[in-house]
Parts: C-alpha cells; sequence; structure tokens
C-alpha cells in the first residue's frame, strides 16, 4: 500500500448553507491540489450548469462560484491509504470532524454527499440526533457511468436548499 494521502482543508465561509462531502481527492486532485482535479470529473461541470455561470478551468473563480452560491466544500475522510483513485481501495481511513466544522459553522443547514463512499462514511460520524438532512447524490466521477445529463438532473436538488 502507498503512503497515506490527505485530505484538503474545507472550503467554507460563515455565510454557507449547504456542505457538499467528497470522500478523498483521487490522483490527480492530489496532483494538481485541487478539489475534483480529474478532467473526467463532473463536479465542475455540474455546479456552472446548476448556477448558469459559463465554465472556465481556473480554480479560484471554481471556488468563488461556490461561495458566491453559499456552498461549502470538503472531504468526509481526513487521511488513508490508497492505491489509485477508487474509493474501494480506501483502507485506514481517519474521518474528518465534520461535527466541529458544523458547529463552527451554523449556517449549514443541508448537507449533500457526493457519492455512496462519502454517504456510508457520514452516516457513521455524524451524531445521530443531528438535524441536519444528509441526501445522497450521484458521484461526479467517471467511473460513475450514469449520463451527465441524469447526475445534472439528481444535482438539481441543491438549489432547493440555497
Amino acid at each position: 500500500m502507498q503512503n497515506r494521502i490527505s485530505s484538503f482543508p474545507p472550503i467554507v465561509d460563515q455565510e454557507s448553507k449547504i456542505l457538499i462531502l467528497g470522500s478523498v481527492p483521487g490522483v490527480k486532485s492530489l496532483e494538481k491540489q485541487e478539489y475534483y482535479g480529474h478532467p473526467q470529473n463532473k463536479f465542475w461541470k455540474i455546479i456552472f450548469e446548476l448556477f448558469d455561470e459559463n465554465f472556465n478551468e481556473n480554480y479560484n473563480e471554481k471556488i468563488q462560484i461556490l461561495k458566491k452560491n453559499k456552498i461549502a466544500l470538503w472531504d468526509v475522510i481526513d487521511t488513508c491509504e490508497r492505491k489509485g483513485s477508487l474509493d474501494s481501495e480506501i483502507r485506514n481511513e481517519e474521518s474528518n470532524d465534520i461535527e466541529t466544522l458544523l458547529k463552527t459553522y451554523s449556517n449549514i443547514k443541508t448537507i449533500f454527499c457526493n457519492g455512496g463512499k462519502s454517504f456510508k462514511n457520514l452516516k457513521k460520524i455524524l451524531d445521530k440526533n443531528s438535524e441536519i438532512p444528509v441526501y445522497l447524490l450521484p458521484s461526479t466521477s467517471p467511473l460513475h457511468t450514469v449520463s451527465f445529463e441524469r447526475k445534472l438532473e439528481d444535482w438539481k436538488i441543491i438549489k432547493t436548499h440555497l
């Protein structure tokens, strides 16, 4: 197994109302030091479409679109061992402190999980008494072979929670 990998710091501010959680960055994202850095991952394309923005590759502008739309972004896994980018290859994982983030940023009222791994992990670490609704969205990963149109349609639920 390769060395441990670590997630990125959260993208969040006091205006955030929605938290989108992935599992942990893949190889391309780690190389670029950007959330959803794989060129075939549809995360950013979906975000731009949802908010009627013209797509561009500038990472700082991508972050600004999230912030402008009151969306925070993080991963459920802080560190783990993983060969490649598959969630199924994740071993010896340690969770990010999602509950402290939610207490610190109390404007966050809804959580959306980008794929099944983040959803399953979040359910294990989130307080059972949490009032915050959690939704499972189809993964934006190229390995999740649902069409872009289908993913976009499912992700539109985000706009109803802003």
